[in-house]
């Protein structure tokens, strides 16, 4: 009977009785396969030799690796060129890195000098060259270090305020930063515009500005921190002090920035609207002070 179609046959041809086979089922084998060069591989896996792909040899030669790195290199540096090129007509980097050239030595004398100024005699700024000196060199000289500092420290010390008072959410917190920026942001804003209204020719620059109105960021750390183990004494006693130290320090040290250059610049007349601007800048201070920190005693 003939076979069904569909049927794997065997193509078997035996010889002489006896049953010698003289050929075998190759249906079921599985293929040969082989490599380049006629290399036979195995059934099931594909074992490439080692440097058989293209690009392989380029990959282990020493000369195109250090090319490539410096190849790297050199787009990094045009990068970081291009950045720095940008970003300075905004941002001056090299004067900002002025701000924050301090030490632990200078950090510990500007702290003791906003807490305690009423000793200090020299309030002068130092210069070299018609350049004035860095921070670490000459306590007087405004920095953005501690400003910095001092604002994310009164952000941690915010959170743990709102957590007591059982308010502490990320967003809250999120609230509080953003809310000390943008008053920080007004009061830059008010001062400047005031030295513009005025005509004022004066030695403040923006960044001695953002610096000068920063340095309350102490201050309200320390009124928080009173608050916090005195409670509404505490607060209140901590206010009125930081208060005092940071009106002192501002009117010794922007009488020095603010600087009456004619009669015709808007400070004549005895320099009276400089001393007005000099007093308004400095009591500006502990309204954002107890405006940023009531709430949270509260």
């Amino acid at each position: 009977m003939d076979a069904p179609i569909g049927h794997n046959m065997q193509t078997r041809q035996r010889g002489p009785p006896g049953g010698a086979q003289l050929f075998e089922d190759t249906s079921q084998q599985p293929p040969q396969m082989y490599g380049p060069g006629g290399a036979q591989m195995q059934s099931g896996s594909f074992n490439v030799p080692p440097g058989s792909f293209p690009g392989a040899n380029l990959l282990n030669d020493p000369m195109m690796t250090n090319m490539a790195m410096q190849y790297g290199h050199s787009l990094a540096g045009q990068g970081k060129e291009l950045l720095e090129k940008n970003m300075d007509k905004y941002i001056s980097v090299s004067k900002l890195k002025y701000y924050f050239a301090v030490d632990t030595s200078y950090v510990g004398k500007k702290l003791a000098l906003l807490s305690f100024p009423f000793t200090h005699q020299e309030w002068s700024v130092k210069y070299h060259k018609d350049s004035p000196v860095a921070p670490r060199f000459d306590v007087n000289a405004p920095d953005l270090y501690i400003p910095v500092m001092a604002y994310v420290t009164y952000i941690l010390v915010s959170g743990i305020f709102l957590g007591l008072n059982n308010k502490f959410t990320p967003e809250e917190l999120g609230i509080q930063a953003t809310s000390a920026l943008v008053w920080l942001a007004i009061e830059v804003a008010i001062i400047l515009f005031s030295l513009y209204l005025v005509n004022a020719k004066t030695d403040l620059s923006t960044w001695d500005v953002i610096a000068f109105t920063g340095y309350k960021y102490v201050g309200m750390i320390a009124i928080l921190i009173g608050g916090l183990f005195f409670h509404s004494m505490g607060y209140w006693i901590a206010l009125g002090y930081m208060s005092v130290t940071i009106f002192f320090f501002l009117v010794k040290t922007l009488r020095l920035k603010i600087l009456p250059q004619s009669a015709t610049d808007g400070f004549g007349n005895g320099g009276s609207q400089r001393v007005y601007l000099t007093f308004i800048i400095a009591l500006l201070q502990p309204v954002f002070m107890f405006w940023l920190t009531r709430h949270l005693v509260a």
